[in-house]
């Protein structure tokens, strides 16, 4: 199966359509010499399907993970990003337009990936904590794929690394290939010192005598574009060590791989080459419209500050920024988008040029969302629309069709079940739990729909927030983990009238709450903080 969105550069299918036609001819005319009857051909015939056939029940994997990667793209309708690699592999298979994450934070949002298993089951909410404490015999998606006779590695960003948290050496079958997250190459972005997000994601010990505490540290630059080559930042590297990679298992063609790759922008800081900044006219690039918290909405549900005032020059003590401020961090957010898109090229075309993509099932899968300004929030870590939405996109050679799409409501905890069963292996069974559903159905047919809503969830200010999100409305429960005699407090938006989350309408909704509280408590009771 060729895929034409990516296949036309530089002439590769042309060549190789030519190449094959020629073996073809040369196979047949062979066969005809040597053979001296039809039912010697008939036996070569049925060995060679049959061969054929047991590749198939194990095409290769290539996971594609994006950091901060909401559905600007321009396959999603975003009329100013410039993505067309990811556009390309989203025309060759199936785009969900309805796929959320499970909850909108770095770490716990991977550890749904690839645990199958979604924070509210296993009480992974945040930073620090590492998954084998809490289900130590876990099996991964990568060691469940090991299991089935699978090659697996990763590389770049795949688990969080920082912040307290490290990579599973057991989900690996040689060691992770880690790469930077917060990088800089201008000195005037550091001063030539260690800045806060780079302790973090180092897991540079933070409290040892004679070590400042991590707030302490000085801030590193929101955004640099120097004139260098793509490869000066981790994302240029990991496509060339994903490259590499598949070069070297391409040579073991009985052998089924799964990759995972990591890439770190968008996430901050905007630290991209200059050309992908020259591509956007910044002041054609939108600013939020509603910059306020929406009326009605509890104050703890409105994230103020947080991860972007790590980097300067970001104002402390100010949500609110200047329209110039904005403008620059909205042309870094589809700048550095961009330049992650020319990278998941290089590896694709790759893939193809190897013959690997007709055997191979390519997901692409941002972590969460993204807030770019509205409700007066940058970054995630909210129950909100922005920071919960993401992109997914399958390619499954002979599933999906080409410029495929559904409505179909899609979660991350989906994506292992599905990569299993179109692996032709069993549900995997954990011993987490496999909260996850198995696309596939809809992955042969856009039109099918298995479940009419997706599930996520964040905590704030002592409540945990648990969302439904239908067609039309999200109810997010926020029950305090502690004290259980705090009223339970309820925020309901209506997309069909109001789709910038301005007013919190539960109030005036009592039969929508009970319809939607139903939906909610159809699922298993949330493990509580710690």
């Amino acid at each position: 199966m060729r895929h034409s969105s990516l296949s036309s550069i530089d002439g590769v299918s042309s060549i190789k359509k030519t190449e094959k036609i020629n073996n073809v001819k040369s196979m047949k005319v062979s066969c005809f010499k040597v053979m001296k009857n039809w039912v010697p051909l008939v036996i070569l015939i049925f060995v060679g399907t049959s061969a054929m056939s047991q590749q198939k029940e194990k095409p290769n994997i290539l996971l594609i993970l994006v950091d901060d990667l909401k559905p600007n793209l321009g396959v999603y309708g975003d009329e100013h990003a410039i993505s067309p690699n990811i556009d390309g592999l989203a025309n060759s298979g199936m785009r969900f337009d309805q796929a959320y994450c499970n909850q909108a934070v770095c770490v716990s949002s991977r550890y749904n990936l690839i645990l199958g298993a979604r924070s509210t089951s296993t009480g992974l909410y945040d930073f620090g904590k590492e998954f084998r404490d809490v289900i130590p015999d876990a099996v991964t998606m990568p060691q469940y794929f090991r299991s089935a006779g699978y090659h697996a590695e990763s590389m770049g960003k795949v688990f969080h690394i920082g912040h307290g948290n490290t990579n599973d050496a057991a989900s690996w079958s040689i060691p992770h290939w880690k790469e930077k997250v917060i990088e800089y190459v201008d000195p005037e972005s550091t001063n030539g010192q260690l800045t806060r997000e780079e302790a973090y994601f180092e897991n540079t010990p933070m409290y040892i005598e004679g070590t400042p505490p991590n707030h302490e540290l000085p801030r590193g630059a929101a955004w640099e574009s120097p004139d260098v080559t793509d490869e000066a930042y981790a994302d240029g590297r990991v496509a060339r060590h994903a490259i590499d990679r598949l070069r070297d298992l391409s040579k073991e063609p009985d052998q089924p791989f799964f990759m995972a790759v990591g890439f770190a922008r968008p996430h901050l800081p905007f630290s991209v080459p200059q050309k992908y900044w020259d591509m956007y006219d910044p002041e054609s690039l939108p600013l939020a419209e509603f910059e306020e918290g929406p009326e009605g909405a509890p104050e703890f549900a409105v994230k103020r500050g947080g991860e972007i005032n790590q980097f300067f020059p970001i104002p402390n003590h100010q949500h609110v920024y200047e329209k110039d401020l904005q403008r620059k961090l909205v042309h870094g957010y589809y700048a550095s988008l961009t330049y992650m898109d020319a990278q998941v090229g290089k590896v694709l075309r790759e893939l193809e040029r190897l013959d690997l993509d007709e055997n191979t099932i390519v997901v692409l899968w941002g972590d969460h969302g993204w807030h770019l300004g509205d409700h007066a929030i940058w970054t995630k870590h909210t129950n909100y629309e922005q920071a919960n939405r993401i992109p997914i996109i399958f390619r499954a050679p002979g599933v999906t069709a080409s410029g495929s799409s559904t409505k179909q409501f899609a979660e991350t905890v989906d994506i292992f079940p599905t990569l299993a069963s179109l692996a032709g292996l069993d549900r995997p069974k954990g011993p987490q739990p496999i909260d996850g559903i198995d696309l596939s159905p809809t992955l042969n047919n856009g039109q099918t729909i298995i479940k009419d809503h997706a599930y996520h969830a964040f905590n704030r200010g002592g409540y945990l927030g648990e969302a439904i999100r239908t067609d039309r409305y999200r109810m997010v429960r926020w029950t305090h983990t502690k004290d259980k005699g705090k009223e339970v407090i309820y925020e309901l938006y209506d997309y069909q009238e109001d789709d910038q989350e301005t007013k919190n309408i539960a109030a005036e909704n009592p039969e929508v709450i009970k319809a939607l509280v139903a939906k909610l408590n159809q699922y298993p009771k949330a493990k509580r903080l710690p």
